[in-house]
């Protein structure tokens, strides 16, 4: 790498994560796609504009990049999974990730073998990848408290797990195409030794991983500690030695890191925790890093295949998804509203490209054409649904006195009497025996907690006080409901979300967190 490589390489690092920080605030107001910035951004920064970096389909970088992406992609989706939400809910899982998965994957692939005269086993690659749901672009609406539950927790099933599905059909597929292109004998793996890598070795590498992982970090936590901030990073560390443990092993590295982020989140839920308070804002920089690259140049090549056959195609990629998950929704007992805002939001993104990417870097002869296909898919999922993504958040802001959701016709809940959760008037009684918060801070007259009548009592004689939701993002999405005139405040963004809302200094702050 020469000196000038590194240095725009430095920059475009840095020039990521401060668009990203500044822009955090506008994009969660408007509900536009980060996505969508950081591709214009790569576009701006690439060579048809400032000249600042180009990555070819066959550059090394290129391939470290999305190798490295579609690790964190298929770690972050599983180590954010709430396995007991899967348990409660597994019939709506096996639903949305069995037929709701492979039933467009296999009506995107027969429709790409058709119209656009692809090989059986190009178009099943084809298939697999825009089957895909992207999570990167569906994180920003899956954080919004508006968006109906049910919606919110087969979406994140989705996009939390279809690549998992998806990613053996690809691979299955790759192994076909060396055979039926003739490539070097050494690539021509037979049918066994593949399922034994995607089924023993890869999964075994990253369980083992994750296991080897969470018991290191529990003897040192009890010996000498460890930061939380660190604990994050460490879950990086477990879903990178997965892949590379797999990769050595013969297996796939990518499920190995699927695989370590299961484990984690079974049996280490601090660790999760620590990821997802701040390991996962590590990720998304280097996940945006991605788009950015493919915005360079690369994505925009999906322009140039533009013809009647293809917009077709692209149609019939970006709807299918639609028809097939009415009625298997339907069959899992969820309700009309939260059907049409599933079988809406449906994004392609980042995960599709990766896939897409895995034949390029294989060497498999025509597949740069499928790459290609895939970027117009995604340009356009890009387009119409982070537009839809702006237009119902507009919706929802205009109308923010209504109960109801993001999505017109779906209305939220109103809050239950569970825990902490409820409105005040009908909220069980907090623990009645006040416990101080230390022998340092105890002053005699400083509780660390309040009851239900104390806090009557502040409102009654005039006090200010205000109502903080402080649960982790990860305990929020999994119950989505606050006590009623509560503000949202997770701990990781506490002083920003206090200085947006102005609390006055002087105020009682009364915060729950169960």
């Amino acid at each position: 790498m020469t000196a000038e490589t590194f240095t725009a390489t430095v920059a475009l690092i840095g020039i990521v994560i401060l668009v990203a920080s500044l822009l955090s605030g506008v994009v969660e107001r408007t509900g536009v796609p980060q996505v969508a910035i950081f591709l214009i951004l790569g576009a701006a920064l690439g060579p048809f504009g400032l000249g600042v970096f180009d990555l070819a389909l066959e550059s090394p970088a290129l391939r470290t990049l999305s190798t490295l992406g579609l690790v964190l992609v298929l770690f972050s989706d599983a180590i954010s999974l709430d396995l007991a939400e899967i348990r409660r809910n597994v019939r709506l899982a096996l639903l949305v990730l069995g037929p709701g998965s492979l039933i467009p994957a296999a009506l995107i692939a027969l429709s790409a073998w058709y119209l656009l005269d692809l090989h059986w086993a190009a178009s099943a690659i084809v298939g697999a990848s825009l089957a895909s749901t992207d999570p990167v672009l569906l994180r920003g609406l899956l954080r919004r408290p508006d968006v109906p539950a049910t919606a919110r927790l087969a979406l994140r099933l989705e996009s939390g797990m279809n690549d998992v599905v998806l990613l053996p059909i690809v691979v299955v597929s790759m192994m076909v195409l060396h055979s039926a292109t003739g490539g070097p004998p050494e690539e021509h793996r037979s049918a066994a030794r593949v399922a034994l890598g995607l089924l023993v070795l890869g999964p075994g590498a990253g369980v083992v991983a994750g296991l080897v992982g969470i018991t290191l970090l529990d003897r040192v936590r009890k010996s000498v500690g460890v930061r939380r901030d660190y604990e994050s990073l460490y879950a990086l560390g477990v879903a990178f030695t997965a892949f590379a443990a797999a990769e050595a092993a013969g297996g796939s590295g990518f499920l190995a890191a699927f695989a370590a982020g299961i484990t984690v989140a079974a049996l280490d839920v601090e660790l999760c925790d620590c990821f997802l308070d701040y390991g996962e804002a590590t990720a998304e920089m280097f996940l945006l890093l991605t788009f950015v690259a493919f915005g360079g140049s690369l994505i925009w090549r999906g322009l140039e295949v533009l013809n009647v056959r293809t917009i077709a195609f692209a149609s019939i990629a970006l709807g299918v998804r639609t028809v097939v998950l009415f009625p298997v929704l339907a069959r899992a007992g969820v309700d009309r509203a939260s059907r049409r805002f599933v079988a809406w939001f449906g994004p392609r993104g980042l995960s599709t490209l990766l896939l897409a990417l895995l034949p390029v870097f294989d060497g498999i002869a025509g597949a740069e054409q499928l790459f290609v296909l895939c970027c117009l898919v995604v340009l356009l999922s890009v387009l119409i649904h982070g537009s839809a993504i702006v237009v119902l958040v507009r919706w929802r802001r205009n109308n923010s006195t209504s109960t109801h959701a993001i999505m017109p016709g779906a209305s939220v809940a109103p809050p239950r009497a569970t825990g902490n959760l409820a409105p005040l008037d009908h909220k069980p009684a907090l623990p009645s025996e006040p416990t101080p918060v230390s022998a340092a801070e105890d002053t005699g007259d400083v509780p660390e907690r309040i009851t239900l009548d104390e806090l009557r009592e502040l409102h009654a004689a005039g006090e200010q006080v205000v109502l903080l939701d402080v649960r982790t993002q990860r305990t929020f999405e999994s119950d989505p409901f606050i006590a009623s005139g509560a503000i949202r405040m997770p701990p990781d963004d506490a002083v920003r979300l206090a200085t947006s809302h102005r609390i006055p200094w002087k105020a009682t702050l009364v915060a729950y967190c169960a």
